[in-house]
């Protein structure tokens, strides 16, 4: 799905379809030149739920260089997902760069990202986890 612009757009648009959680979309898919574009904006769940979303796509190298994932409740930022590098954390080296930003202190506390990939579509997992984390409605206690 990295590997052009239509195939990536045809997944990007088609996630609706593919995912009955999502309400909405914003996404759009933004060429910056013949092999790379930007993917910007939201997936829209119920609840206030919205999963922000930036990627820099390079369909030449099919590959992600760059992105950004923020999962909010109305205008609370839940937790964020990016690859900037931290080296001087060793709790982070099994899944280096990627790192998932957790309260309490959401942007000092971070934790490892196994889900995440620069070589292919992280939308699946990170729609997957919304709908299993927050839109699960908890069982009644016995």
């Amino acid at each position: 799905m990295l590997t052009s612009p239509s195939a990536y757009a045809a997944f990007v648009y088609g996630l609706r379809e593919r995912f009955a959680e999502i309400e909405s979309s914003t996404l759009v898919l933004l060429p910056r030149s013949p092999t790379v574009a930007v993917l910007r904006g939201e997936l829209l769940f119920a609840g206030g739920i919205r999963l922000r979303v930036v990627e820099q796509v390079d369909f030449a190298e099919a590959r992600i260089h760059y992105y950004s994932y923020t999962v909010y409740r109305g205008e609370e930022r839940l937790y964020w997902y990016d690859p900037q590098p931290h080296p001087n954390d060793p709790s982070l080296d099994s899944t280096h760069p990627h790192h998932k930003h957790v309260p309490p202190d959401i942007r000092h506390n971070r934790i490892p990202a196994p889900g995440l990939s620069f070589e292919r579509p992280n939308l699946p997992m990170l729609i997957e986890e919304v709908e299993r984390a927050l839109l699960t409605p908890e069982p009644p206690p016995t």
